[in-house]
């Protein structure tokens, strides 16, 4: 496989948008509600589970045809929990705050669907290039829609993005008032299913599976 066929386009920017694994698969919905009620965890989320999913899947395909098949979820758990505590030392030493605010939902990354899914189905029966490429396709995938949904739960609901104030102090004394219901959980529910109205809208063929 070339380093830019079209295979390998393919399997870098289908999860993007027609295979996208949150508004298509239906994956790691969960921490898409759990962690986007501010922008900056959500970028910091989708940073750290492409992270994850890529380097776990090169490292699951370079020892696929060493794995007996008994062992191999067990195998993929011990990759995957060694880079996640990787990845959570280094948010703790580099971007503590953030961290706090992710709680337990960097160490719970290790149960992501998303994760699991990719090491199944496509790092086991394809090479490191083509795995690495899957995993950064589907993790800047999953990352693109926290993060669109951690600008509009934060914007709506605070007033702010990335922490600054972005709504003009004129429009509160007009009588503008920010939603604090948008910041809850159950919100992030319904801008999650406005994507994906607005998604399977353009994309026609999707409405038929």
């Amino acid at each position: 496989m070339g380093l830019l066929s079209t295979k390998s386009k393919e399997i870098l920017l289908g999860p993007l948008s027609r295979n996208n694994p949150v508004i298509v698969q239906m994956l790691g919905i969960c921490s898409a509600l759990a962690v986007t009620s501010k922008l900056e965890p959500s970028i910091v989320m989708g940073i750290s589970v492409t992270v994850v999913v890529a380097f776990a899947n090169v490292i699951i395909s370079l020892l696929r045809n060493t794995i007996p098949n008994r062992i191999r979820i067990i195998v993929q758990l011990v990759v995957v929990a060694a880079l996640v505590t990787i990845v959570s030392e280094v948010l703790k030493a580099f971007a503590y705050d953030v961290n706090k605010q992710l709680s337990v939902f960097v160490g719970l990354i290790i149960t992501n669907c998303i994760l699991m899914g990719r090491l199944e189905a496509f790092a086991l029966g394809n090479g490191p290039w083509a795995a690495f490429l899957d995993g950064i396709g589907n993790g800047v995938g999953y990352a693109v829609i926290l993060i669109i949904v951690g600008f509009f739960r934060e914007l709506l609901g605070s007033g702010t993005l990335l922490g600054f104030r972005v709504v003009p102090q004129a429009f509160y004394d007009f009588g503008y008032v920010n939603n604090g219901l948008i910041i809850l959980p159950p919100m992030a529910l319904i801008v999650v299913a406005v994507i994906i109205w607005v998604h399977r809208s353009r994309n026609k063929t999707l409405q038929e599976n």
